[in-house]
């Protein structure tokens, strides 16, 4: 980031990280969001050209002092992405956006202002526009958790195990302290470990249902097999991991010692 970019920051209290997968559309709609909830005064901008060529990306002069255009030569994960615009970070939150996410009023102060000192990860509730409905929370992420999703009489989890990477407002120091997101994940999973090993670690995560954006999902791995060997890839990865299987013993705990007697 320019020197002026750098000072102007120190003022902010977030920076946000966008990337666009040749996604100039949906990544310009979200930065005119951006500015009509915040206009540039408390959160600072990456915008990440994954492709390094989409010409069609409107930066808003608004951002001039406080963003950070980055095309890549080489495409690089949802994992190496973020991470390379975390090395921007000197604010005290992180957000995550991914490019299909609409925001409606200032969501950002609104969910900061719900934070307690040990929460390392916040998220708002994601609003499919075409169904009207709000994604249900997940359970642990396992093969008969995916199936059962799919069978009649599926009912999510009281509190989320996870949060969706498709917005999530992270506090700076617990994503510095866990070394970010793996990036042995290329796509997906990638969320699931961050929050794993932040609570692993101590942090807790706070779903906002109250605050709502949209989020318009693509879905790619339903319909390309590139990115569905991609989803099983991670999956594997994620299920042989060692987060997994002792966040898996935490939240087995923790559910005990919730119905024990007191």
């Amino acid at each position: 980031m320019s020197q002026r970019g750098r000072r102007a920051q120190n003022k902010f209290r977030f920076l946000m990280s966008v990337v666009s997968h040749g996604q100039a559309e949906m990544v310009n709609q979200l930065l005119a969001d951006l500015l009509d909830v915040d206009r540039g005064k408390h959160g600072c901008l990456v915008v990440t050209d994954n492709t390094g060529n989409d010409a069609e990306l409107i930066v808003p002069r608004e951002f001039c002092d406080c963003i950070e255009l980055v095309r890549n030569s080489v495409p690089k994960s949802f994992a190496s992405n973020h991470n390379a615009a975390f090395a921007y970070c000197d604010t005290e939150w992180f957000a995550v956006l991914n490019p299909d996410i609409r925001l409606q009023g200032d969501v950002f102060s609104r969910l900061i202002a719900q934070a307690g000192p040990k929460d390392a990860v916040l998220a708002p509730a994601l609003l499919d526009p075409r169904t009207g409905g709000i994604a249900p929370n997940r359970g642990l992420l396992t093969p008969w958790e995916i199936l059962r999703r799919r069978l009649p009489g599926w009912r999510p989890a009281d509190d989320p195990a996870w949060l969706p990477g498709a917005f999530l407002l992270i506090r700076a120091q617990a994503f510095r302290e866990v070394g970010g997101f793996d990036e042995r994940y290329f796509l997906y999973a990638e969320d699931f470990d961050l929050c794993a090993r932040l609570r692993l670690a101590g942090w807790t995560l706070r779903y906002v249902p109250e605050v709502q954006v949209i989020h318009a999902a693509q879905r790619s791995s339903h319909v390309r097999w590139r990115y569905l060997l991609w989803h099983v890839q991670s999956l594997l990865r994620l299920w042989t991991s060692r987060a997994f299987w002792q966040y898996r013993a935490l939240l087995r705990r923790e559910a005990r010692a919730a119905h024990r007697p007191r």
